[in-house]
């Protein structure tokens, strides 16, 4: 008896792949995803403003620092991702990307004095610069990743 296109179809090389792949793909997609969340919350905890109650009044030069924030420790997170194997490898190159990053974060808003009292009072100006910043110091920390 010959089998039918439904059973070809689900033994397909691409559907195995597919099945056996997907489940790894999700677990490094939430390792990843929970580094991220880590870092935003230990940025927001290491900042001398608080950005998510400035950005619930209404703040919009809060709201342009803190997206240049999640944008800044996502791209080192997405090299590490990339260049990863498994979750342990993961979870190890994205600790190390996090705490240079939230580092050089620290740096930044140091070398940049008065930049937070400006960004409370609103200044989207002083944000972009820190975005701007802290995308370059992303960018660099991710090339460096890759070696």
């Amino acid at each position: 008896m010959a089998a039918s296109p439904l059973t070809d179809a689900l033994t397909s090389p691409e559907v195995q792949a597919f099945a056996s792949g997907f489940p790894v793909l999700v677990v490094h997609l939430v390792a990843t995803l929970a580094l991220l969340a880590g870092g935003a919350v230990i940025y927001g905890l290491l900042t001398p403003w608080k950005e998510i109650g400035l950005i619930r009044e209404g703040n919009s030069a809060a709201a342009v620092a803190f997206g240049g924030v999640l944008l800044g420790l996502a791209i080192p997170l997405a090299v590490s991702l990339s260049v990863s194997t498994s979750v342990r490898d993961i979870l190890l190159w994205g600790l190390a990307t996090l705490i240079l990053q939230l580092l050089a974060f620290r740096v930044v808003d140091l070398v940049l004095t008065g930049l937070p009292q400006r960004i409370q009072d609103g200044e989207v100006s002083a944000a972009v610069l820190l975005v701007a910043a802290k995308l370059a110091t992303a960018l660099i920390l991710a090339a460096a990743l890759t070696g």
